[in-house]
């Protein structure tokens, strides 16, 4: 009925300078933003559906990186994000009050694991759940898996807070026209009443095993996408889990962990590093060449935040353990990976390690980001 794809092998994330050619309002608090792709580029910025990029950039004296999905399917010489506001979030406050066509910004070749595995499909379905700004991966994914064949359906759970907060409610529109049988909607609003009780209020167990009872058959769905809040994203998981989902079957993404009890990862902690005191000897290999770096014991420093001291091209982009850019084989020594919500267990029985979230725990560590 289909195929698995192999793991392709991962590029190294690069950044170049990419000029904005359009910005778009979606919503009060929301944006879509094109770059433009020059035809020298090209082989850079090529993506699977559901992956995201990273934009960089220095504000207020701060050196900012934020990771964006791409919501559209590949199209030759473009890329489009979503831009949220977040409350109180730096950069997305200033790119949605000052972001206008013609400008720069450092973008990132895309990344991300957030993909269809299946290489051809006959009469496939497939479901996505998503909340707020997780529809922005989604998108690609339904326009990319209803155009690869008529015989494919795509179910999407979408859940916001009100009609007029829904993000890319017109493009979803226009999908539906475009795909009436194979595409099917459920708009859940958790702030506004609809005509269906199944689709207002909070999208709990309760609700998402209603949907699954009464909307959607679980057993005849070949692939899931969960993006969304962790709360969300793990409810939804727990779920089908017990509903007896091959595990293989669930993708999911986050955007940020929403975890305030859990640490976040390092990036730019200044560090100090005294004569006489004990530490931790770091050897990074990154594009064939080898650097070391030592890190005080007592400082509880990660390795990326190490290796950032001495090379500023390391790759990180979210630096919170969610996206996976940070990744290197560990090649010696041990260390303690606080948070892991981006690597497989076929990576890390391979010794991946997320470097954002690594402390060493032996006298000398080496880690290859080249593997």
């Amino acid at each position: 009925m289909s195929d698995t794809a192999t793991v392709p092998t991962r590029r190294r994330a690069r950044f170049h300078s990419l000029t904005v050619s359009q910005v778009r309002a979606l919503t009060d608090d929301a944006i879509e933003v094109t770059f433009a792709i020059p035809a020298e580029l090209a082989n850079d910025y090529s993506y699977d559906p559901g992956q995201y990029i990273a934009i960089r950039t220095d504000l207020d004296g701060e050196n900012l990186r934020r990771s964006y999905s791409i919501c559209q399917a590949p199209v030759e010489g473009q890329l489009k994000v979503a831009i949220k506001r977040d409350l109180g979030g730096l950069f997305s406050t200033w790119a949605i009050d000052n972001l206008r066509a013609g400008m720069q910004l450092d973008v990132m070749s895309p990344e991300g694991k957030f993909t269809s595995q299946i290489v051809r499909a006959t009469a496939a379905h497939y479901v996505a759940v998503a909340a707020g700004s997780g529809i922005t991966p989604v998108l690609a994914l339904i326009e990319s898996t209803l155009s690869a064949s008529p015989l494919n359906r795509f179910s999407l759970v979408y859940s916001n807070r009100t009609s007029m907060e829904t993000m890319f409610v017109d493009e979803l529109a226009d999908l539906k026209d475009k795909y009436p049988v194979q595409l099917a909607l459920y708009h859940v609003l958790t702030r506004e009443r609809r005509s269906s009780e199944l689709l207002s209020g909070r999208l709990d167990e309760a609700k998402f095993r209603d949907i699954l009872r009464n909307l959607i058959y679980a057993p005849d769905v070949v692939e899931w996408f969960l993006c969304g809040p962790f709360d969300l994203v793990q409810l939804c998981r727990d779920t089908l889990a017990d509903l007896g989902i091959d595990t293989n079957a669930i993708r999911y993404e986050l955007f940020t962990t929403d975890r305030p009890d859990r640490p976040t990862g390092q990036s730019g902690r200044p560090v100090e590093v005294k004569a006489g005191e004990d530490v931790h000897t770091i050897t990074f290999r990154l594009d064939g060449t080898t650097a070391t770096v030592t890190s005080p014991v007592h400082s509880n420093e990660s390795i990326l935040n190490a290796a950032l001291r001495v090379r500023g091209d390391v790759p990180f982009a979210c630096a919170g353990g969610v996206c996976g850019t940070c990744r290197a084989v560990v090649t010696e020594g041990t260390v303690n990976m606080i948070e892991n919500y981006a690597l497989e267990p076929e990576e890390l029985a391979r010794g991946y390690v997320l470097t954002c979230q690594s402390i060493p725990t032996s006298e000398c560590v080496s880690v290859n980001y080249d593997a």
